[in-house]
């Protein structure tokens, strides 16, 4: 019976550690997902900026600003689009 107790709680223990090192591993994973994010957003946004800036150089700045979000809601539309195909 003892034998069977020991047992038990090495069983729990190496789970237990198991455990751990699949939290930790998820953690860096989010960890990095989470960068990755704010890297990508900023790229993103340099991109706008760079559309804004070379189409304020060929139209007026309402112009520019205008046509700047419609790309971007375009942009936006197409994401959201290719979201909802994936969750299905």
């Amino acid at each position: 019976m003892s034998e069977l107790v020991i047992a038990f709680f090495d069983l729990l223990e190496a789970e237990g550690k198991a455990l751990q090192r699949g939290a930790i591993r998820t953690g860096i994973g989010l960890t990095l997902l989470t960068v990755v994010g704010l890297l990508a957003l900023t790229g993103f946004g340099f991109l706008i900026w760079a559309l804004y800036g070379w189409l304020a150089g060929q139209y007026t700045q309402p112009e520019a600003s205008a046509l700047t979000g419609g790309a971007v809601l375009v942009l936006t539309g197409v994401l959201l689009w290719i979201a909802t195909r994936l969750a299905r």
